[in-house]
This record gives C-alpha cells, sequence and structure tokens, in this order.
C-alpha cells in the first residue's frame, strides 16, 4: 500500500486503523497487537472511569513502544430529568426474570464523565487522540495541542467534517452507514446522516484539505483499496478485529458474529438511546414500533447495562447489543497482528 502523509502524521507504516469499539472489546492486548503489527491499535476508552484509563494506557505501553490511540465521546450526553422511565421497566423486568436478575431500577442521570476522562488522557499524553459524538470545546482542543497529540475527530456527514477541520483536528474518521455500533452524528438528524462511506469520503475530500479514515462495513484489503481510491488515506475497522482472541468481547458475542452468513444488521436505540448498528435479536425486536418508551442516552445504556453484563455471562445473545456493521458475513477469527498482515494487498 502506498505511503501518504497520514501514515507520517500518525507515524504507523500501514494505512489501518483498528477501531476503537467502547465497551470491552478493545483490551490493551489488542490495541498493542494491532500498533506492534504497523497499523493504529485503539482504546475505546469512554466507558472506563479515568483512573482505569490511566492504567490501560499503562498496560498498552507495556506491550508497545509503537502509536496508539484513545477514544471517547465528546458530546450527545444527556442529564434531563424529564423522563418516564416506567414502560421501560415493565419491559425490562420481564427479561430480568428470565436472566435471574432483581426487578430493574429508574437510572438517576449523572454528570458527563468527558471532563475527567479527558484530563487522564491528557497526563498519559498517548501519541493520539480520537472523539466521536460531537467536537471538544476549544480549551480542551488547545490542550490536547499543547501536548503534542494528534488529534483525530468522527464525521457523518460532509457538514460535520468541515466544522472538524474548523476546530483543528489532524484528520477526519469519515463514518458511512455501513459502520456497526453507535453513530457519530452531531449535527443534523441520525435519519438525514446515513452516508454510503464510498459518498462521504468523495464528497469529504472535495470539501476539506485534511487527511480522511474511511470507515464502515471494512472488512478486507479489497475494501481498504476501494475506500482509499474513493480518496482515503487509511480505513478503520471494527467488527473485523472483534472475533481476535486478544478482543475482550464476550464468548458468545463473538460466536454469534462468526455464524452471521449475512447482513442482518439493523440501526437501533434499544440498547443504548442513541442509534447504534448491531445484529437484529429478540431485545430490538421487542422494541420495534415502540420507539417512545426508549429513554435517552445514556439513560437507556445505564437501564440495559445489567441485562448487557448478564447475557453475556449466561451466553444469551437475545439480550446483548451484538454491535457489527455491514460486512459482519466476512468476519473470521485470527489473531490481530495476522490480520492486520491478511489486509495489505
Amino acid at each position: 500500500m502506498r505511503d501518504n502523509e497520514l501514515l507520517k502524521i500518525l507515524a504507523i507504516q500501514h494505512p489501518i486503523v483498528q477501531g476503537p469499539m467502547a465497551g470491552g472489546p478493545s483490551t490493551p492486548e489488542l490495541v498493542a497487537a494491532v500498533s506492534n503489527a504497523g497499523g493504529l491499535g485503539s482504546l475505546g476508552a469512554a466507558y472506563l472511569t479515568p483512573d482505569q484509563i490511566t492504567d490501560a494506557i499503562r498496560r498498552i505501553r507495556a506491550l508497545t513502544s509503537r502509536p496508539f490511540n484513545v477514544n471517547l465521546f465528546a458530546g450527545g450526553w444527556t442529564t434531563r430529568q424529564d423522563f418516564d422511565a416506567g414502560p421501560m421497566l415493565e419491559v425490562l423486568s420481564e427479561v430480568h426474570e428470565k436472566l435471574g436478575l432483581p426487578a430493574p431500577v429508574a437510572p438517576t442521570p449523572v454528570p458527563d464523565p468527558f471532563p475527567a476522562q479527558l484530563a487522564a488522557v491528557l497526563d498519559a499524553r498517548p501519541s493520539i487522540f480520537s472523539f466521536t459524538f460531537g467536537i471538544p470545546d476549544r480549551d480542551a482542543m488547545s490542550r490536547l495541542k499543547a501536548r503534542g497529540i494528534t488529534i483525530l475527530g468522527t464525521a457523518t456527514t460532509v457538514n460535520e467534517a468541515r466544522q472538524l477541520e474548523q476546530a483543528g483536528v489532524d484528520a477526519i474518521v469519515a463514518q458511512g452507514l455501513e459502520a456497526g455500533a453507535h453513530r457519530g452524528t452531531f449535527l443534523d438528524s441520525f435519519e438525514s446522516s446515513m452516508v454510503p462511506m464510498v459518498d462521504l469520503v468523495r464528497a469529504s475530500a472535495a470539501a476539506v484539505s485534511l487527511p480522511l479514515i474511511a470507515t464502515g462495513g471494512l472488512m478486507d484489503g479489497h475494501d481498504i483499496v476501494s475506500a482509499m481510491q474513493a480518496g482515503a488515506s487509511a480505513a478503520q475497522l471494527g467488527t473485523a478485529f472483534l472475533a481476535c482472541p486478544e478482543s475482550g468481547a464476550s464468548e458468545v458475542y463473538k460466536q454469534t458474529i462468526l455464524a452471521a452468513k449475512e447482513d442482518t444488521t439493523v440501526v437501533t436505540r434499544a440498547f443504548s438511546g442513541r442509534p447504534a448498528r448491531g445484529l437484529r435479536n429478540a431485545f430490538i425486536e421487542q422494541l420495534e414500533g415502540r420507539q417512545d418508551l426508549i429513554l435517552p442516552y445514556p439513560l437507556q445504556n445505564a437501564l440495559t447495562r445489567s441485562m448487557r453484563t448478564a447475557a453475556a455471562q449466561q451466553g444469551f445473545a437475545d439480550y446483548l447489543s451484538l454491535w457489527a456493521g455491514q460486512g459482519v458475513a466476512r468476519a473470521s477469527a485470527m489473531p490481530a497482528g495476522d490480520l492486520v498482515a491478511s489486509l495489505l494487498i
């Protein structure tokens, strides 16, 4: 694969970025394995406490001397109190009973963890910091730059790409509609921001002067070549790395991903309150046509956490958020370093 300016900015060998995958899959072992193979490993730190972020970064540094990325959610946090959790609690009560859990309890709004998480990132000073769901404020961006940290922001539309450029990021992750997990949309409606990856990359390349990292349904070297032909300088893959032995995804999650013979993914708010792409299952179907019951993010996410944790432990895929991109049917299980090598065509 050709050399390009972005590889110099990131100080990596190959134009391959492992998607951050917050919530467990992106372990220090996975991050380090990808970075050691010449790509860019990424720690999805959005659900970690500041101390956990510090510890994870320390563990990554013990496993690699190469650059790696730390990712946080910068926006989309709701502290609203004007919600009625009653109907959602009724739905979850049935599931909790099946899983042998105590009755669910309405979540309490809590402050956005981003400022404290960012402080931990600034103290640890990783080579690269990325964010999604919004844009950090000017002060945060200035502090990141003052520490010499390369900054990547996520866009789902050309307008978002333009705003990221104006905010001073070093490169833009262009998230196509095919991408697994949460949508990074922060400007317009989620519905109007569902742009195919190739179209988004082409339009963004014409609108901004920054390097683009394409993401959305990419699974192999041919996908990466297509993304780069559209104007990307690198590709970010998440689902492709989910089943790697270094991934922290639960065993039932990995097996469900590997068993997928076709794309059955849908974009749903059922698990977290924010639109995210994952494999259709019983819980998603249970809430279809009942979207008004779903609490806003992160309240729904907090409310379903016990269910998701128990489902992972007990092997019930129907009550797990099985985040995956549209290329899921091509997932395979191999060590992360071998996967990076297989992507080089």
